[in-house]
């Protein structure tokens, strides 16, 4: 069955989506959860980083268990990792969350936990925005405009795959 890959920028919903999935009954799980992720050593001089000498990445070894283990039904994954190129060939649709900065800014702000709740992270999400937005969207299949109500974004996410 298929593998999708829900992903973007810190705020886009992508959380938001992934839980309404599995609440609508699909497989979905959120890679960008302690499970799924976690903080490694980074050079401080990379700028492309969540945090300064951190950055907050995908365990291989459970994310490819994960796509390789055999499943009867689509299996929806959301999460953004400086290491998931490595992972695109065992994708089989991206779909790239994306939302003005104002509007993730605003998200985050308004978060009780998570990344994104102090106004450096918030700095840095907008800093990033610019950097690696357009990375992920040569990677994407599609994008979505995450604006709308979550469950809009998700039945056009059902839509597309």
């Amino acid at each position: 069955m298929k593998r999708v890959l829900i992903t973007g920028m810190s705020g886009t919903g992508k959380t938001a989506v992934i839980r309404d999935l599995a609440a609508r009954g699909h497989d979905a799980r959120d890679l960008d959860t302690p499970e799924w992720s976690e903080w490694v050593d980074a050079d401080p001089a990379d700028t492309l980083t969540p945090a300064e000498g951190k950055d907050w990445v995908w365990r291989e070894d459970r994310v490819r268990a994960l796509l390789a283990a055999p499943r009867d039904r689509t299996l929806f994954l959301s999460g953004t990792s400086e290491t998931m190129g490595r992972f695109l060939p065992l994708i089989d649709v991206v779909i790239l969350l994306s939302a003005p900065v104002e509007t993730l800014l605003q998200r985050l702000a308004a978060r009780s936990d998570g990344y994104g709740r102090t106004e450096e992270e918030r700095r840095k999400v907008a800093e990033l925005v610019a950097l690696i937005e357009p990375l992920l969207r040569q990677s994407a299949d599609h994008e979505i405009d995450t604006r709308r109500p979550v469950a809009a974004t998700v039945d056009e996410i059902l839509r597309l795959t």
